[in-house]
């Protein structure tokens, strides 16, 4: 038989990646609103505290045993840690310290995290080049730009087919903000863009596991080592995000172009950047909200006799773990969170303590809750019904 591939393809794709490339090497210094500026240095400080907060935990330790293994040479700090490794070790592994408790920014629009890749490969190599400060939150902003441009062009068609989306287009934004960092020109920011885009990293299958954080953390080190290579003169298609064959065909069945170039240098993506107060996937933050009100309201968990949850189908296919068995898994349960919320009020990293998932009480009331799938209702809304005792 046949084979007939690329039937649906855009040939006629506008030139995104010379357009991007050129808008990453000539924009100018600080080219944005103080409200932009403001919002990078945001970011950059939320992106450090999740770093340092995680920076010893098992996954961590796990990334680094295994990069020492290779005898890194000590040129790049590891946020909140003594021990130095190289750069592009040290992108990884401030990138996994930055996702691991789920607890970083947010691009409402794409459910993007953007600065863990982007952050984490542009503090390495500015540790080795001495970069200044203001270039530093130049490349944080186009960066971002980058990355969530190309995932407002591509969501949700790619997140729907089980991509992760931080790390998909996260090599994308890193690849941009080291190019700007090294002064790459246009043409050679066009082949870092290229290196970068044959390097998607992340699948959804991985939620709830260290590997998911390595999605960020190896995002940061592929786009890292592909301006790098681009400097060196490395070479690769100079349409290779937009191409009938390249990174946004391949990975989404939909590709809205203007979605990158609109408005490019006019509006900046960090401007829609959020940040959590829960420590746990997003779309199950409105009922962490929900359940802790019914405890403003002195409902306890023992009042419990059910907890009816009504939510959109992604909330369940996110974060549908009934019977998580430690922290990680924890993050990614819908009932975790309902019962953090009606017993502690809060759902911060110590409610995501393996000790504190498997409590007999937490156990208990988790599976009290039940959730039903209704669509009429919002992703970022939930319906909670308690019966009582």
């Amino acid at each position: 038989m046949a084979r007939n591939t690329q039937v649906n393809a855009d040939h006629n794709a506008p030139p995104i990646t010379q357009t991007l490339a050129r808008f990453v090497a000539t924009h100018p210094s600080r080219g944005w609103s103080d409200a932009v500026d403001h919002e990078a240095h945001r970011t950059f400080l939320n992106w450090l505290g999740c770093a340092v907060g995680a920076a010893h935990h098992e996954a961590a330790e796990a990334a680094l045993a295994a990069v020492q293994v290779l005898e890194p040479a000590p040129q790049a700090t590891l946020a909140g840690r003594s021990e130095r490794v190289d750069i592009a070790s040290a992108a990884l592994i401030n990138g996994i310290s930055s996702h691991t408790f789920d607890f970083d920014d947010t691009h409402l629009k794409t459910i993007i995290h953007p600065a863990g890749p982007v952050a984490s490969a542009v503090l390495a190599l500015a540790e080795k080049t001495g970069a200044s400060g203001r270039q530093v939150i130049d490349a944080l902003v186009l960066g971002i730009d980058v990355a969530c441009r190309v995932g407002n062009c591509i969501y949700p068609d790619h997140y729907d087919r089980g991509w992760h989306i931080t790390g998909t287009t996260g090599m994308l934004g890193s690849a941009a903000a080291c190019a700007r960092l090294l002064g790459l020109d246009t043409e050679k920011t066009a082949m870092a863009l290229g290196i970068a885009a044959s390097q998607p990293v992340g699948l959804r299958e991985q939620f709830g596991t260290m590997t998911k954080p390595f999605h960020p953390g190896g995002a940061a080190r592929a786009g890292l080592m592909a301006a790098l290579m681009a400097q060196q003169g490395f070479t690769a298609s100079p349409r290779a995000i937009e191409a009938p064959r390249g990174f946004a065909q391949v990975v989404s069945p939909k590709c809205d172009w203007n979605e990158i170039h609109g408005e490019l240098g006019q509006r900046f993506e960090i401007s829609f950047n959020t940040y959590k107060p829960f420590a746990c996937g997003i779309v199950i933050h409105p009922s962490i909200d929900a359940c802790a009100q019914l405890r403003e309201r002195g409902v306890k968990a023992e009042d419990i006799e059910r907890l009816e949850l009504r939510v959109h189908s992604l909330v369940l296919e996110l974060t549908g773990k009934k019977e998580p068995v430690d922290g990680l898994q924890a993050k990614f349960s819908v009932y975790h969170g309902c019962a953090a919320g009606l017993i502690f009020g809060r759902a911060g990293e110590p409610e995501y303590a393996d000790e504190i998932v498997n409590r007999p009480d937490m156990v208990a009331l988790r599976r009290k809750i039940v959730a039903t799938v209704d669509d009429r209702i919002d992703e970022a809304a939930v319906e909670v019904t308690a019966v009582l005792t």
